[in-house]
């Protein structure tokens, strides 16, 4: 899939969204954010109540993806080793000599679930953590690294507080996404029951492989944007940072003034472009444009916007933050050196 069209990426992006319907009911935002964020080579943190089927939705898009599974229950007792690996002694049973053999941990797999990932404390946080930047792990000072693709989605209970460990701000930063799983519609929940109550087993396919994921990946970063749609995703982030003068004379809208208390940094812009130039691969458009970047802004920002008390007081969250931001932030429209920038991007002459 080295010459990997658009309507080919879209006709796939269709089937995956088929095969993943014949098992999860709705949960259609969840699931266009997920792949979203793999097509980005991203991590993402799912955070939804329990019952919600939020690891099988996770391991029917690995196997729609013909990817291999992992899934890690994070507990207090969870060790760094008992994710990553460790070295045991093995004997040779032709030689009788003995030596250190690395035995690999759940980690090696291309699709992991860490499962309520704040219920280990932040030493085997981290250990997660430093695997998903780096893509390796080094044992005993062997580098190990870990297959390609590799995609972490961490999922967190919002309602179980205690005797967790919440993850920093720094460390949620590391996550490209942060979705969230609310509860189906009355019809959806209808169709979920009838589903998981009848006697009948769902099948489903493989749509794409490791190569053709890895060139989906590779068009998303081809795909061009504009200078006028970087400037609008900047303008969003720096708006959070309210310790900050606005740039160009635009005012901060309302509820970021009175309610944040920490803003995005520059992670956040760089995922927001990305993540703008997916949605424009699947939707078909030739160019990220300021509405894909409109798209992405929640799950790109949520985790990365910190709220101070009067929000708390009064009940404002993150999302709500994020609506008024989009609602009031301007729309400059592109110059004509800007589109002429963009329209030799998309058809270079010769």
């Amino acid at each position: 899939m080295s010459q990997t069209t658009p309507a080919e990426i879209r006709e796939k992006y269709r089937a995956l969204r088929e095969e993943i319907g014949k098992v999860i009911v709705g949960q259609g935002e969840v699931v266009e954010q997920l792949l979203t964020c793999i097509f980005c080579r991203g991590h993402a943190v799912v955070v939804g109540v329990p019952g919600l089927a939020k690891t099988l939705l996770i391991s029917t898009i690995a196997r729609t993806l013909d990817l291999e599974f992992s899934r890690i229950q994070f507990t207090p007792d969870l060790m760094p080793s008992d994710i990553t690996g460790t070295e045991v002694i093995q004997e040779d049973k032709a030689t009788g000599h003995r030596e250190l053999a690395f035995v690999r941990g759940p980690i090696f797999a291309n699709v992991i679930l860490a499962d309520e990932i704040n219920r280990t404390p932040p030493k085997t946080q981290a250990a997660l953590l430093e695997a998903m930047q780096e893509r390796h792990v080094t044992i005993g000072g062997a580098r190990h690294d870990l297959p390609d693709p590799f995609f972490v989605l961490a999922t967190q209970n919002p309602i179980e507080q205690e005797g967790t460990y919440p993850l920093p701000e720094a460390q949620l930063d590391r996550f490209m996404f942060q979705i969230l799983v609310r509860y189906p519609t009355a019809e959806d929940e209808l169709e979920i029951v009838r589903r998981s109550t009848g006697g009948v087993g769902v099948q489903v396919h493989r749509v794409l492989d490791r190569s053709q994921i890895k060139a989906i990946q590779h068009v998303v970063r081809e795909t061009p944007v504009s200078d006028t749609v970087i400037r609008y995703a900047l303008r969003l982030v720096r708006a959070t940072r309210v310790g900050e003068e606005m740039d160009g004379g635009h005012e901060r809208p309302e509820l970021v003034r009175e309610y944040l208390g920490w803003g995005a940094g520059p992670r956040a812009s760089e995922y927001m472009i990305l993540a703008a130039k997916a949605r424009a691969v699947l939707d078909g458009s030739p160019a990220a444009t300021i509405e894909h970047v409109r798209q992405v802004a929640h799950p790109v920002l949520r985790h990365r916007i910190l709220t101070n008390f009067n929000a708390e007081a009064d009940q404002v969250s993150a999302d709500q933050i994020i609506d008024n931001l989009l609602a009031e932030m301007p729309v400059e429209s592109s110059s004509s050196d800007e589109r002429d920038q963009m329209d030799s991007v998309m058809h270079p002459a010769g």
